[in-house]
């Protein structure tokens, strides 16, 4: 009994170890909106059209991005690769993002605001 209540406890704390080793270098990853300014072409064939609504699989406004808050954008984009937001589309896109494009995609578009230059979401 205890050889089995043992293995359990190794097993535990080795699994605790390795979601804290994980939580640890996904907290690393730190957005450099210059590189993430490289990134963001598919963003702009919908995102940076003004108005712009979608036809499949359902019709909404495509949200703009210039300017929204940076950790809303990666909780986003890591919903869409995992499946927790469902949208077909961003889910395509989003699957083939590192989290190191994330956050720089992220990083881009939050540091955006109505004056920025090269601000395809005025």
């Amino acid at each position: 009994m205890n050889k089995f209540v043992g293995k359990h406890v190794v097993i535990a704390a080795l699994s605790v170890l390795a979601g804290y080793v994980a939580s640890a270098q996904a907290a690393d990853v730190v957005g450099n909106a210059k590189a993430g300014q490289g990134k963001v072409a598919m963003c702009i064939g919908c995102h940076g059209i003004p108005e712009y609504r979608t036809a499949y699989p359902e019709v909404f406004r495509v949200p703009k991005l210039g300017g929204q808050n940076q950790q809303y954008l990666e909780n986003a984009l890591h919903a869409y690769k995992k499946g927790d937001r469902h949208f077909d589309t961003m889910h395509a896109i989003a699957v083939t993002l590192s989290d190191q494009d994330i956050a720089d995609v992220a990083a881009y578009y939050a540091a955006q605001n109505a004056a920025s230059k090269n601000n395809p979401d005025k």
